[in-house]
């Protein structure tokens, strides 16, 4: 069974929910980089403060930031994970490659979750996020608006910063320059690992497809 996994894909494509979904049936850790900068930014903490003025904007943060709180999270929590949305950069793929390498741990699985630019525009504008849980629910699917409470935490939800639609194209824009080519980069590396899944599909029918190739 895999067990260092990297779930890659733009925004929308479902990374977090598949990612609760392979936590519930194998137990592997799931680190989400964007759900721990948002318990920082939550806090209020200097780390938190220092995103903000990056994601608040719909912008990746700085490979320096990223990389930094998953090399103490490995440090803490061992070589079992499953990243969801890391690496987000080629230089962070290199950096974790590197760690990985010091380790003698080296990655599994890359999963490429894959979703056209409309039907991300559709997601994104239908989500409600929970600051408190991370959970996230669909208005259309969920009968859900602003302000409602969290169906698994009972706090209210939000529309995220980063979800509003002037953030939505300049995520968009970070992903196709910066995101997408770290795709590239593990097809020249490490091409047997990669494995490309059609995010359109229902949800139930993504997860029945990774969880195939985890258990390969």
């Amino acid at each position: 069974m895999k067990q260092r996994i990297v779930l890659l894909g733009p925004p929308a494509s479902g990374k977090g929910t598949q990612a609760e979904l392979l936590v519930s049936s194998f137990g592997i850790p799931h680190v989400s980089t964007g759900a721990l900068l948002r318990v920082e930014c939550a806090n209020g903490t200097s780390v938190g403060k220092e995103a903000d003025r990056w994601t608040s904007q719909g912008l990746l943060v700085p490979d320096e930031l990223a990389i930094r709180l998953i090399t103490i999270w490995i440090a803490e929590h061992g070589t079992k994970f499953l990243f969801d949305g890391f690496p987000r950069t080629v230089a962070q793929a290199e950096s974790l490659d590197t760690a990985l390498a010091a380790l003698r741990a080296p990655l599994d699985l890359v999963i490429v979750l894959e979703l056209g630019e409309e039907e991300i525009c559709r997601r994104i504008a239908s989500r409600l996020s929970c600051l408190h849980c991370g959970a996230t629910f669909s208005c259309m699917l969920n009968s859900l608006k602003v302000g409602d409470m969290c169906l698994r935490c009972g706090e209210k939800l939000l529309r995220r910063t980063d979800d509003q639609p002037a953030a939505v194209e300049k995520r968009l824009e970070s992903y196709r320059e910066l995101t997408f080519p770290v795709i590239g980069y593990y097809e020249r590396t490490a091409p047997e690992l990669i494995h490309r899944v059609d995010a359109s599909m229902e949800s139930d029918a993504v997860f029945s497809e990774i969880c195939e190739l985890i258990r390969s």
